[in-house]
């Protein structure tokens, strides 16, 4: 957001705003940006421009827009027709008006010409052959190929370097220049130990522009090598040194990622933001080809001056309606959540809490349930606080297979009387691998695979049909809230499985269960 000066809103014509519209929204007019709102697909037969339009201006309302704010320009257009209107009812055209609706009402760069430079380093990018690229908005002076300079990083060091390399953006395209101005969004090479939030200056005595720190991670999780029976069937890079070349491939770029080795070498420890932030990086890795076996998040705690554990405390952000207040209330209050701020704004309430991060784990799809898609969540670090007490987890055990084999229907027409399933006929069952959630809080040992006995006997049941119910499929990032802490999300290119992290049941129950706390190395 700091390097923006204005924002279109593109709204469909014939949905009008929806959720997400709200946040993003809220975020442009806080960081002073100004807004053009643009109605599109106005070319679709159920279309009503008109009444989204006062819609969006309600919206705007709602978030206490200023009256600058409330003055928006309007552009009605349809992006896949190619054409854009200032009015209702004109036909055909181009998309100029749009563009000059752009040139007329966003203001220029905040930024001021002068001898120097100065660069706030807002995202990075990487190269194999020029390091890391830092991306951001010159706020002062002049950059030149081969000028000396330096690097202000936010603990007050200073790394002298040089400009190795200016990138410019013509839309979507990276071009190489020799020079840029103020104003100019660009890419410099030339810093490997630069990160977000941090300046690049022509000399240390110009100063640094407030720093911007990256909110530090809170929750840990394990990456693990794939050693189930199944391992290889699906992907094509499912060793460690495969698994350790990607996690150190994405924290060139991912700057809230942390990595780490552990006792085992086949185990990585991966700490970030959110379980959502991780789980984006093990779709990523499933699409590349890779298989790998990801644990339940966990908290990374500190410990006070006095030896008492520490838990990150989160502030969150949730925008819901109003009809669905108290089912909300409920769920924040099971998750230790205490709430500062509540403001009404319409039909819409906007709640504000410190809640622990091991509360928000799950707490998302809970709220998605909840209010049927229109709640929307945002969180930023608040602080290291006292043990809020234990957070009820999952209350069901599993059903995990005793037997290596295909699924048939007739063994799953015994287990699911037990509790519901997560596999259907014919799947690839292993001994260990999770095919259900159980009734009760224990674990149970099933067979999956038992077929049924052939004999020249009649009985009462032949010809009858099986009727199995629908298996209890999770995504990614819900099956990462389900597990338990002795469980694993298998991620492969074609499947999602569940499984104990010990597969074989005797080795199994001479381990427990426990609230497992990592402190976070000083």
């Amino acid at each position: 957001m700091n390097m923006i000066d204005g924002v279109l809103l593109v709204v469909d014509a014939a949905e009008g705003p929806q959720a997400q519209t709200r946040f993003v929204l809220r975020k442009a007019l806080e960081a002073g940006a100004k807004p053009i709102v643009v109605i599109n697909k106005i070319d679709r037969d159920n279309a009503n421009p008109k009444k989204v339009l006062d819609q969006v201006f309600d919206l705007f309302i709602s978030l206490n827009a200023t009256d600058e704010q409330l003055d928006f320009p309007y552009v009605f257009c349809s992006a896949k027709a190619g054409y854009a209107h200032l009015e209702i009812g004109q036909e055909g055209g181009t998309m100029d008006p749009l563009f000059d609706a752009i040139v007329r009402h966003i203001p220029p760069p905040r930024a001021k010409a002068g001898n120097g430079f100065q660069v706030l380093v807002s995202n990075l990018d990487y190269s194999d052959y020029l390091g890391r690229i830092a991306l951001g908005k010159i706020v002062e002076g002049k950059v030149r190929v081969g000028e000396t300079a330096c690097c202000l990083h936010g603990d007050g060091r200073v790394t002298p370097g040089k400009v190795t390399m200016i990138y410019h953006f013509e839309g979507l395209k990276r071009i190489e220049i020799t020079e840029a101005h103020a104003g100019d969004i660009i890419g410099i090479t030339g810093f490997d130990d630069v990160f977000i939030g941090e300046t690049i200056a022509d000399a240390a005595d110009r100063g640094a522009l407030p720093y911007i720190p990256v909110d530090p991670p809170t929750i840990q999780m394990e990456f693990a090598v794939n050693d189930g029976p199944l391992a290889g069937l699906d992907g094509k890079l499912v060793t460690a040194r495969h698994l350790w070349d990607r996690l150190k491939k994405e924290v060139r770029t991912n700057v809230a990622l942390r990595i780490a080795t552990t006792s085992d070498p086949k185990v990585f420890a991966v700490s970030g933001r959110g379980e959502m932030q991780i789980a984006i990086l093990v779709e990523q890795m499933r699409r590349e080809g890779h298989e790998v076996l990801v644990s339940r998040p966990e908290v990374l705690w500190k410990q006070s001056p006095e030896g008492q554990p520490l838990e990150p405390i989160e502030h969150l952000y949730a925008e819901i309606p109003k009809e669905d207040l108290g089912a909300v209330m409920e769920n924040l209050s099971h998750r230790r959540a205490q709430i500062t701020a509540m403001n009404h704004h319409d039909t819409q309430i906007t709640i504000e809490a410190h809640i622990p991060m091991r509360g928000l784990i799950g707490f998302e799809t809970d709220l998605m349930n909840m209010t049927r898609g229109m709640g929307v969540m945002s969180h930023l670090f608040h602080e290291y606080g006292g043990d809020r007490g234990e957070i009820p987890a999952r209350k069901n055990g599993s059903l995990v297979s005793m037997e290596n084999g295909d699924a048939t229907s007739y063994a799953l027409n015994l287990i699911q009387e037990r509790g519901r399933l997560m596999v259907a006929p014919g799947d690839k069952i292993y001994k260990g691998m999770i095919v259900g959630e159980n009734a009760r809080e224990q674990d149970l040992p099933v067979n999956p695979c038992k077929a049924k006995h052939l004999t020249n006997m009649r009985s009462q049941g032949d010809g009858k049909g099986i009727q199995l119910n629908a298996p209890f499929k999770l995504s990614l990032e819900r099956a990462l809230e389900y597990i338990d802490v002795d469980e694993y999300v298998e991620a492969t290119p074609d499947h999602l499985r569940l499984r104990k992290k010990i597969l074989d049941g005797n080795q199994r129950k001479r381990s427990e269960r426990a609230r497992n706390i990592r402190f976070v190395n000083p």
